[in-house]
């Protein structure tokens, strides 16, 4: 058997099902396979980029391994970007490049380049197999440190050469399981002691609360503490939860900041935040201030980074959620006995007859189902999305301000509607993201994948724009681009468009026109919006240096 079936059995053994990459003479090898076998289908993306973001995407959603396959050299470059977002998001994706063969290494070969050095910083293990034996192995051992402890990317190249040899008398071993983490239940024991000890106390919830929204919220309910969520975990509690005061951070909410820089909560539970920039807003030290602090996180190394953690959680969220509600109740709390009543001050918000972002993306979600996914690009609009968007169901929103790479949403669509065909998928992203990786609407077509792709056009990098005129009280000219039909464009390629030019434009009929499509569709906005986005304090933290 040939070392590139070999790869190819094991992932399918694995049961995975797509592999969403570019097809090129050093990995053709692996493609070449994949004609024989129908369980695994390939994803051609237009860049390698793209092709990483919806690996990244499929592996969130359905909670396994996917893969994700570039060439040597710059194919190789094109996929390290969405390994640092996977390595951000925990995410469990296998990359795979090809290589040059091993006897032309260091002659200057078409497309050489020694990528293993640059992945490692961006995953948790990459190696080059310069030999056929240690294919299996070395496959194996890869995708168990993918999926083990904390998950994260991996990465193996395999040579031109290597993938075209035979492997005799292979075996493929069961694929392993992730071994959950256990908290360890002194601590558990000696943390719900210390928040008995507080009446008022908050939670603070971070992405990593992804699959354990459930029991977030009972034991929410059970102290009848406030929930503050950061931006990135915003989609995961649903708005009408009384116990939800909003977004803290970047583009956050001045009820949830109030909350945390002057109520007189004792303590602060954090749950599956790492409390970087955007979650804490710079940093902010009233977060913790005089508070006693218990994070939980099943990764060790979020552990007083920044801030001075009283009592750190170690394990699988879930778990220690689990865990703690059944120590508190076995001490006696019931939700009875919780006094604290939470009162929302947050206006409701409407949309106004106003041209603007904000109506003009209140208005879309009016008309689109309520279990719509919302994949969010980077932008100004992303801004306006966090402050005034409601999550209606929770896991609706997915906005990676964390590592914040344009054109990621455009993929992440892909990726989140192979995931989960029955849920609906809008991209909301901007003319410049569009500009990165729009072509991705190609890939939704041939996949018949049924997408709306909202772009928001303003002719100009928004965010950078709106940030460089608040921080320096000018802008670069350049920072404006010629106005261009994004609507056209996709009609050239045969997919479903409307322009949108005022408010009236986005109803009913339209969204349904385009989501009852057979296939993507592009909704316009052609909207110059020189209202400040609600940015929060980003703006004075950029500003702070050059001082």
């Amino acid at each position: 058997m040939k070392a590139a079936r070999v790869v190819l059995e094991y992932l399918k053994a694995r049961e995975i099902k797509h592999i969403f990459g570019i097809p090129a003479g050093s990995v053709n090898a692996i493609f070449n396979e994949l004609y024989d076998m129908p369980e695994i289908t390939p994803i051609i993306a237009k860049h390698e980029g793209a092709a990483s973001y919806m690996a990244a995407a499929y592996a969130k959603y359905t909670n396994r391994l996917s893969v994700s396959i570039g060439c040597s050299g710059p194919g190789s470059t094109n996929l390290v970007t969405g390994a640092a977002n996977a390595m951000r998001e925990h995410l469990p994706v296998l990359f795979i490049t090809g290589a040059v063969p091993v006897n032309t290494v260091g002659l200057n070969a078409s497309q050489e380049l020694d990528v293993e050095p640059l992945f490692k910083s961006v995953t948790k293990y990459s190696v080059t197999i310069n030999n056929s034996k240690d294919v299996l192995k070395e496959i194996v051992k890869a995708t168990e440190i993918a999926i083990s402890g904390v998950p994260g990317p991996v990465h193996i190249a395999i040579p031109i050469d290597v993938q075209h040899e035979n492997v005799e008398n292979v075996e493929l071993p069961a694929p392993a399981k992730r071994e959950p983490l256990i908290p360890e239940l002194d601590t558990i024991i000696n943390v719900a002691k210390e928040l008995m000890k507080r009446e008022l106390g908050y939670i603070f919830v971070g992405q990593g609360v992804r699959n354990s929204v459930e029991q977030l919220v009972e034991l929410a309910e059970l102290l009848n503490w406030p929930i503050v969520t950061t931006p990135q975990a915003k989609g995961y509690i649903p708005e009408d939860h009384p116990l939800l005061v909003g977004v803290y951070g970047f583009a956050g909410h001045e009820t949830a900041s109030n909350l945390l820089n002057e109520g007189d909560g004792e303590a602060l539970l954090i749950v599956g935040s790492s409390l970087g920039e955007t979650a804490t807003n710079n940093y902010n030290t009233n977060l913790v201030g005089n508070r006693f602090s218990v994070q939980m996180d099943f990764d060790q190394s979020v552990f007083n980074r920044k801030y001075k953690i009283d009592m750190p959680v170690l394990g699988d969220i879930n778990l220690s959620l689990v865990f703690l509600i059944e120590e508190l109740r076995t001490l006696g709390l019931t939700k009875e006995s919780s006094k604290y009543v939470i009162e929302k001050t947050e206006a409701k918000e409407e949309p106004t007859e106003e041209y603007n972002t904000k109506s003009v993306l209140l208005n879309i979600q009016k008309y689109v189902p309520a279990s719509t996914r919302y994949t969010i690009d980077i932008g100004e609009f992303m801004s306006y999305i966090i402050h005034h968007m409601k999550v209606l169901e929770s896991d609706t929103f997915d906005i990676n301000v964390h590592f914040g790479a344009m054109g990621s949403g455009i993929g992440t669509a892909v990726g989140s509607i192979l995931a989960e065909p029955e849920r609906p998928v809008v991209c909301v992203t901007g003319d410049g993201c569009f500009f990165m990786h729009g072509m991705e609407i190609a890939t939704a077509k041939e996949y018949n994948l049924p997408i709306l792709f909202v772009v928001m056009n303003n002719a100009r990098l928004g965010m950078v724009y709106h940030g460089h005129a608040l921080q320096f009280k000018r802008t670069h000219p350049t920072f404006e681009q010629e106005p261009i039909n994004i609507s056209a464009m996709a009609a050239a390629m045969n997919i479903p468009s409307f322009r949108v030019n005022k408010l009236e434009d986005v109803n009913q009929d339209i969204i349904n026109e385009l989501m009852g499509a057979n296939g993507p569709a592009v909704l316009e906005v052609a909207l110059v919006d020189n209202n400040t986005p609600p940015m929060g304090d980003r703006v004075k933290f950029l500003s702070s240096f050059g001082k």
